[in-house]
């Protein structure tokens, strides 16, 4: 017998492949690679330190008169802020990145209590309880509007403070407790950022300081001692082209210390000498009277202005 073949199409029974399994092997391995190759960074972010004594901190540059702006929020901020000895009374930023902001007073220990008496060293945080800002504010809004970029702002200042006596980083004592509270919060914040995939690059440091040093015991060794620390503090943060812009109220006691003129020649001088200093003068910025012994809070957002406009011009002022 013959055998007919069918005029139909033979239809095959396929299966249907079900393919999440291997899409979602598929993104495992996408996730797996990202984890091998590491955190991805954007261009570096310029951090810009901030450091000295209180006018530093912003002692009489009162929270209430701070005006938000809208780019305070894309300004990196870490702060330590306090009177000598670092301590617990010092008010921080809970070891973590925050925005450009006043920073609260905190609990500086009471003047007048018995534990007080015994340290001959307590100044308080900040004058209000509201607490205040320092020169960064100032600082970091310019750069923002100038360079069109949000910088990273590390602050780690104490009130009433001298370079011998504090900022020594010769001294793992008390002497040098302030510079290494520097040099560690400046560490922690870097890799603090880096944790979260944010890249720091360190461009500057500002300090504010010298008033404390306008004695006859110290005015003389200042330059000495400014350029020291700011050779160690290169070395330690691993920073050696790190730009230094250094100030001092140049109208603290009044005209009455015959030893503030010593102090901002020592500054201007080490400007000369150091390619990489800057000398930031303060004068006809707003201090609060009768002892003009602070910058206001319209003082203290002109300095760091004037800070600002100084860093930009640092490359071709040498």
């Amino acid at each position: 017998m013959k055998l007919v073949r069918s005029s139909k199409p033979r239809v095959q029974n396929l299966k249907k492949i079900n393919l999440a399994p291997i899409m979602k092997l598929e993104r495992y391995f996408l996730l797996l690679l990202a984890a091998l190759a590491g955190p991805t960074y954007a261009e570096p972010r310029d951090l810009i330190l901030v450091a000295g004594q209180s006018n530093a901190v912003g002692f009489d540059a009162y929270a209430t008169e701070f005006i938000p702006e809208t780019g305070d929020k894309d300004i990196l901020f870490w702060w330590r802020v306090g009177d000598p000895p670092p301590d617990e009374f010092d008010v921080e930023s809970g070891g973590r990145w925050t925005h450009l902001q006043p920073q609260p007073r905190g609990t500086p220990m009471d003047p007048k209590s018995a534990d007080s008496q015994k340290k001959t060293r307590q100044y308080g945080n900040f004058k209000k309880p509201e607490g205040g800002f320092g020169p960064e504010v100032g600082l970091a809004r310019t750069l923002r509007a100038k360079e069109g970029k949000s910088p990273a702002i590390v602050k780690v200042a104490f009130s009433g403070t001298g370079l011998t006596t504090d900022w020594n980083p010769e001294d793992t004592g008390a002497s040098g407790a302030c510079y290494h509270a520097l040099v560690n919060e400046t560490r922690k914040a870097i890799a603090a950022a880096q944790s979260q995939g944010t890249s720091l690059r360190l461009r500057a440091v500002v300090w504010i300081q010298g008033e404390s040093d306008a004695t006859p015991a110290t005015a003389p060794h200042y330059e000495t001692n400014l350029r020291h620390m700011l050779t160690r503090l290169r070395s330690d943060l691993e920073a050696p082209k790190l730009i230094a812009i250094v100030g001092v109220n140049t109208r603290f006691g009044n005209g009455n210390n015959p030893h503030m003129p010593q102090i901002i020649a020592a500054q201007q001088a080490l400007a000369t000498k150091d390619k990489l200093c800057f000398y930031l003068d303060t004068a006809g910025a707003e201090t609060l009277p009768p002892s003009h012994t602070h910058f206001t809070a319209q003082g203290t957002l002109e300095i760091g202005k004037r800070a600002a406009d100084l860093l930009l011009l640092s490359t071709t002022l040498k």
